[in-house]
């Protein structure tokens, strides 16, 4: 798009030149845009649609032709987008463009791609399941992630700021979503220091959960390597992977559930203290350190894979394993449960909704194409996914030929145990299995480090941008706290019944909520701000505008794809087990309690906003 210098139309004295140079210095007054006839303005007087104010009126009507260019035709009219007055310091920006696609693509692809997606495949007609996912992706996941990108880029702001441009009556979203951030780093960095506890562990010739001789062992423990041919596996056998990972790492057996969840293990705070300690130093700075992070964290794990595929495929029974993985059984696609699973699993994946995707596309330079982005890191993460289920499914298969049982009965653990039961067990029974082990568990924590990085740093965005004349000269001290705030806050989730709080808070904490909440986010963006405007916007950043298909996904489509599993999750509330634990009613109300703690900021702020502020309804729910 053509930048121009834009033309000061009033001045007061010859100094008003300079004083407009020096402005420039500091802040960017990007391009004019030409729109036609009728149009409405983005914003009010005296502002443009990215919130930042404008030296000229925005629409005709504003006054007697005062922001027409004089050369146009009859009806046009200029708008001037300002990213950056001579009042604000100058943005953050991310040093390479490799650094915002590594950061995206590293909160993307997190744990869930290599233990959920293969689960849910094989549960939903294997290879089968493919045609939902890619559906749900197509016109569901990627309109949503192409969204924030274009939202958080355009309007240069965190998930709280931003709304003030968009449709301030909705600003309680971005509370809501700072809120689950929190309760998500509550338990999800607590699943990496399980992780390390098993690196830690791996540094020894023989590794702990290979022999039933420690002191955690049960009388049932069966030491069932490939080379004991003598030893047979029973119904009653557990193996030494399973009690290392229940009676040594988590200590589940000392508590007998929630209502009693006993004392904090010390080995695991630990181990969670330096979880947070990393993740510290990596994002006091802001972008600029965790950008040079990523570079590690994100890719790092693809290397893991790609040395984990290539060994499971040259063990015996791989091929059972991507047989059960991709044989398609077409009779499930009736069911609406693999629906369900196809949209919550690519939602999830794709991660829209968190603050995320908004305070990352928010440092990228105003006229990058964030359509590219979208698409490039959408289709990796998709592809991760698949690519995590034959390196998961060829060590399943290897074990159900050692086990001489079927795969669907090796593969019945799913969630964390599948990584530190199954795989940690597959890993034990192989050459080198302490090289194995050690990298392995690096590429578990390092790609929960980038999603725990990508989580934090929406919620500092958010709030430095909304709070920058407290915040903004204090962000090391403001990124600890909130380190602090969150170890505070997981240490129920270290204690012997931590992994019971574990389940509650992702079944219940996170997921109905921030589905709600992004429902209400695309609300807001297609039927209030309106995607004319919005498209206009977007237009205004990359030269051009966002086709029929995305308007209609964006309008119609994405919001009875959220309905769709909201009403899902209403209609047939999920059965919370967790070993032989089954959660009783009083905990499935207690969950949904923490989950409406966070919703409720929506309708809280929503009458805060109407008491406050003066005007129509219209006024005040529309004003920006």
């Amino acid at each position: 798009m053509e930048m121009k210098q834009p033309e000061m139309m009033n001045r007061e004295d010859g100094g008003e030149h300079e004083k407009e140079q020096e402005s420039q210095e500091n802040g960017r007054l990007v391009a004019d845009s030409i729109a036609e006839k009728g149009q409405k303005t983005c914003s009010g007087p005296g502002q443009v649609s990215n919130g930042y104010p404008s030296t000229s009126p925005q629409s005709p009507r504003d006054g007697a032709g005062a922001g027409t260019d004089r050369g146009s035709t009859p009806g046009t009219f200029r708008t001037l987008v300002v990213q950056q007055t001579s009042l604000d310091p100058p943005r953050e920006t991310w040093s390479k463009k490799m650094d915002f696609l590594l950061s995206v693509i590293g909160y993307a692809v997190d744990l869930g791609n290599v233990w959920r997606f293969p689960y849910i495949c094989y549960q939903n007609g294997g290879g089968a399941f493919l045609l939902p996912y890619l559906l749900m992706a197509v016109f569901g996941g990627v309109p949503l992630f192409y969204m924030e990108l274009a939202l958080g880029q355009f309007h240069r702001s965190g998930c709280i700021s931003i709304w003030k441009h968009i449709c301030p009556i909705f600003k309680g979203i971005g509370f809501a979503i700072c809120i689950i951030a929190l309760y998500i780093a509550f338990y999800y960095n607590t699943i990496m220091a399980w992780a390390l506890y098993y690196l830690l562990s791996s540094f020894r010739a023989t590794l702990p959960w290979t022999t039933c001789t420690n002191q955690w062992n049960t009388p049932n423990c069966t030491q069932y390597l490939s080379t004991d041919l003598n030893v047979s596996w029973t119904d009653n056998s557990i193996s030494p992977a399973e009690e290392f990972y229940i009676r040594q790492v988590l200590q589940v057996h000392l508590s007998p559930g929630l209502h009693q969840l006993g004392w904090v293990s010390w080995q695991l705070a630990l181990c969670l203290l330096f979880i947070f300690t990393v993740v510290y130093f990596s994002i006091w700075k802001g972008v600029k350190t965790s950008g040079k992070v990523v570079w590690v964290t994100a890719t790092f794990p693809y290397l893991v894979l790609l040395i984990l595929l290539i060994r499971g495929a040259t063990l015996p029974g791989a091929w059972r394993g991507v047989v059960f993985y991709l044989k398609p059984d077409w009779g499930k696609l009736l069911t609406t449960t693999v629906w369900l699973d196809a949209a919550a699993q690519i939602f999830f994946s794709l991660g829209p909704g968190f603050g995320v995707l908004l305070a990352f596309a928010s440092y990228n330079p105003f006229h990058n194409n964030c359509y590219k982005d979208a698409l490039i890191t959408s289709s990796v993460n998709c592809l991760t996914s698949f690519l995590s289920g034959f390196v998961i499914f060829t060590v399943l298969g290897y074990m159900a030929e050692m086990r001489q049982q079927r795969v669907e009965t090796v593969a019945k653990d799913a969630g964390p145990s599948l990584l530190f039961i199954i795989y940690a067990e597959a890993i034990a029974n192989m050459p080198a299995a302490t090289f194995f082990a050690i990298i392995f568990f690096l590429m578990i924590i390092m790609l929960g480090l980038d999603s725990t990085f990508a989580g934090l740093e929406g919620v500092i965005t958010a709030m430095l941008d909304e709070f920058p004349h407290l915040l903004a000269r204090r962000r090391e001290w403001f990124v600890l706290g909130l380190v602090c705030v969150c170890y505070l806050g997981a240490l129920s989730t270290l204690t012997y019944g931590g992994a019971f709080v574990v389940k509650l808070f992702e079944e219940y904490a996170t997921g109905p909520a921030v589905i709600t909440v992004v429902f209400l986010e695309v609300i807001a963006v297609s039927w209030f701000y309106g995607t004319t405007r919005f498209c206009n916007d977007v237009q205004l950043m990359l030269g051009f505008a966002p086709g029929v298909f995305w308007r209609v996904c964006w309008v119609a489509i994405c919001p009875c794809f959220l309905l769709f599993i909201i009403g899902s999750f209403l209609a047939f509330p999920p059965e919370v087990r967790l070993f032989d634990y089954l959660y009783p009613f009083w905990t499935t109300v207690l969950g949904y309690c923490i989950g409406v703690s966070s919703f409720i900021c929506v309708p809280s702020y929503m009458v805060y906003h109407l008491v406050t502020t003066k005007g129509t309804f219209k006024q005040v729910s529309l004003d920006r």
